[in-house]
């Protein structure tokens, strides 16, 4: 019977994640500093070829979903011939993108014929002007013109994740709601994580999710939980009566989904991260050359990945049972 990966807790894994580069045109704040973030040497990054390999090895025990991450993966050469490798691979059945959509509508077209199937767009905010203030650098124009392209293509259905920051974005909640309902988009509203940092900044800017519904209720929408939204995250599903689309909530810090965690992920440095909040990460590239070492190296991933994270114990200053990494979200992979 071929092996499955199955953590000690009984969790099934069926999804990978893979960073395929560290590198962004943007910097936003709750990803990275502005200046002085030293990125990885090209030659030390997994090629496509490796990555297949892992791939392939995942898929023998069991993975079937992937999603490509960065970084901003839009920045790295030749991903549609890569995607077209994973789409070919026996037993993958879904590959998504997550991009911050500035290079989207230019990609877009190819990507789909290459075999993606559906994309996430990083979208803080609808204002210009606050969009350079979050991103940096950059155009929001640019981003729309991805989400246009992208619906054009086929690239279904579009999730748009918005990192709701205290102080600073809170008040177009109600402006992203209007959207779901509107358009047919899926709005996800995701908390601010002390990934790689866990400063002052990220203490003054968090924003627990219970701010959405009660939004919900004042702007007087009629919620109902949605549960056939497409994907494999930990999203909160809601449906806005009489809406277009709908919106989700992901909520690590204040009701972290751990028990039903299905993923892996795969740093561009060559990296299995069994969670993306402890510092526990198996280096893949002397197992790439054999298929059987990749296998057992994904097992061992299984058996260090701990029950849960405990974001919310960091918020509350109390003592962590275990090590946060010190690696920023964009050297993960998101």
């Amino acid at each position: 019977m071929q092996e499955r990966l199955v953590d000690r807790f009984g969790r099934v894994h069926d999804y990978l994640r893979i960073s395929v580069t560290d590198r962004c045109n943007l910097r936003c704040l709750y990803c990275m500093p502005e200046e002085g973030m030293e990125f990885a040497d090209a030659d030390t990054l997994l090629s496509y070829d490796h990555i297949v390999s892992v791939v392939e090895a995942a898929a023998e025990m069991g993975v079937t979903k992937l999603r490509i991450t960065g970084g901003e993966p839009l920045v790295r050469p030749g991903l549609d011939g890569f995607i077209r490798r994973l789409k070919a691979i026996p037993g993958i059945k879904d590959i998504a993108l997550t991009t911050n959509g500035i290079l989207l509508a230019k990609q877009a077209e190819a990507l789909k014929a290459a075999g993606l199937d559906r994309v996430n767009v990083s979208l803080d905010t609808l204002d210009p002007a606050r969009f350079h203030l979050i991103a940096r650098r950059g155009e929001l124009k640019r981003v729309m013109e991805g989400i246009e392209a992208a619906a054009r293509c086929g690239l279904s259905p579009i999730k748009l994740n918005c990192v709701l920051l205290k102080g600073i974005n809170e008040d177009e909640i109600a402006k992203f709601l209007k959207l779901a309902y509107e358009q047919p988009l899926h709005v996800r509203f995701i908390e601010y994580m002390p990934i790689g940092h866990a400063d002052d900044n990220w203490r003054n800017h968090y924003l627990p999710l219970s701010r959405v519904l009660e939004e919900a209720e004042r702007e007087g929408y009629r919620l109902t939980k949605k549960a056939d939204v497409r994907g494999n995250g930990p999203s909160d599903d809601w449906q806005m009566d009489g809406g277009t689309g709908s919106f989700g909530l992901i909520h690590p810090v204040s009701d972290h989904f751990c028990k039903s965690c299905n993923r892996l992920r795969l740093t561009a440095d060559g990296s299995v991260k069994p969670c993306l909040y402890w510092v526990d990460e198996l280096n893949v590239k002397d197992a790439l050359e054999d298929r059987r070492a990749l296998k057992h190296l994904l097992l061992r991933a299984m058996d260090v990945k701990l029950e849960n994270h405990e974001m919310a114990e960091k918020l509350a200053n109390e003592a962590l049972s275990h090590v946060p990494t010190d690696r920023r979200m964009s050297q993960i992979g998101g």
